[in-house]
Formats: C-alpha cells, structure tokens, sequence
C-alpha cells in the first residue's frame, strides 16, 4: 500500500510539474491555461488518492470518515476547476486579449 502510495504521489508530482513548465512556456494567455486546469487537477487528483490510501491502512472508522472527506475534496476539485477555467477565459475574452498565432514573434 505505501509503494502504490509514493508511485502516486510521484505521478501527481509530475502532472504539477508538466503544469508549471506549460505555463511558463507556453505563448498566450489562453494556451497557458490548458495545462493550469487539466494538469494541476490531474496532480491534485493523483496526490489525494495516495492520502487517501495511505490514510486508509488501519481501516478505523476515523480513516474512513477522513479518506471520504479526501475523495469529497476531489470531486469538488473536478467541478470547480473547469468552471473556474473557463470563467477565467470568458474574462480575458471581455477584456479584449487576442490569441497567438503563429505569424507573431514571441
């Protein structure tokens, strides 16, 4: 249980770090929030099912109750990130910012 712990840990690891490398390189405003929603959420889906197991291993009713508040954090996540993402893109639509294309120089 704790090697299927760390190897999630590690691929959460991963996923947040491919996120901030994208959002560091990629050009526009717009691109960089595709690796800010899907990436970080991945991570953080990934990091909170190794808490969750790892909190599992004495099977008491108290890590029960706490790995049911972990998996209810997740599910929060997975709906308020895209929400939130894409209220974030309909603002810099308002504010009037032009996507990259490629005839630009960065």
């Amino acid at each position: 249980m704790n090697i299927l712990a760390a190897i999630l840990l590690i691929g959460g690891l991963i996923f947040f770090a491919g996120g901030a490398i994208g959002i560091l390189r990629f050009p526009d405003f717009y691109s960089r929030l595709h690796p800010a929603g899907k990436l970080d959420t991945a991570g953080q889906f990934m990091m909170m099912a190794a808490v969750a197991l790892f909190v599992l291993q004495d099977l008491s009713w108290q890590s029960f109750l706490t790995a049911a508040k972990i998996i209810l954090i997740v599910i929060f996540v997975f709906i308020t990130s895209p929400t939130a993402t894409h209220a974030i893109v309909d603002a810099g639509v308002r504010a009037g910012l032009k996507p990259w294309t490629k005839a630009e120089r960065l």
